[in-house]
């Protein structure tokens, strides 16, 4: 049977944003994600090359037709991954798909500038190829200084998220966010699943990784 067929189904390709300059320094010394210099951080120059990379994978698998929708974090480093992989000005006949921003797929809240995302009057016209019609905030009014949101806040996130995914039309989708963002979300999405499965899906993603599952009636997920 093809699982994409299967009734209240839909496929998610899960994709983590690309390295980041954080990502860099905190590689070296976490403590460095509390520097406002890291401030919605952008992609590293290897990281661009990765977005570079995935976007040919995306294209040479014909995967990018087959895509619906973009779902992307508005945290930068997220969108940039975004562009780089869903877009491509230098093949016009290549079918982009739409990209909607939304606020429940972003990285976990609070503490670490990296995290805080930039006014969307300034991210939209950084990035025009992005619908912010969904964020009702100019500012983020979410992330906190004092703060950080805990794993079952970022776990109950998830699922609020998964469930707006289920109200979608689209049957296929890519979701482009983060690695702490992914870990609760799948984890709690997999409560019931045999271990060894679940051992399997939310295994930590790489930067970059493009990881496609399909999700049936809101809560079961398998690996494709």
């Amino acid at each position: 049977m093809n699982m994409g067929s299967l009734p209240h189904s839909k496929i998610l390709h899960l994709v983590r944003h690309a390295q980041g300059n954080h990502n860099v320094a905190g590689e070296n010394n976490h403590d460095a994600l509390l520097s406002p210099e890291f401030f919605d951080s952008h992609l590293s120059s290897l990281g661009l090359h990765q977005a570079n990379d995935l976007r040919n994978h995306v294209q040479a698998s014909g995967l990018i037709e087959r895509i619906e929708l973009v779902i992307t974090s508005p945290l930068t480093r997220a969108m940039q991954t975004t562009v780089g992989v869903f877009t491509d000005e230098t093949k016009p006949d290549v079918k982009c798909p739409l990209i909607l921003a939304i606020e429940l797929c972003r990285e976990r809240f609070g503490l670490h500038p990296c995290d805080k995302r930039r006014n969307i009057s300034e991210t939209r016209s950084l990035f025009p190829q992005i619908d912010f019609s969904l964020i009702e905030s100019d500012e983020d009014n979410l992330w906190k200084d004092d703060v950080r949101e805990n794993n079952e806040e970022v776990a109950a996130r998830g699922l609020q998220f998964m469930d707006w995914v289920d109200t979608r039309p689209e049957k296929e989708i890519a979701v482009v966010t983060h690695n702490r963002f992914l870990e609760h979300t799948l984890n709690a999405l997999t409560n019931d699943c045999d271990p060894l499965l679940k051992t399997q899906i939310c295994k930590q993603f790489g930067n970059c990784e493009l990881r496609s599952m399909v999700m049936v009636d809101k809560r079961r997920v398998q690996l494709k």
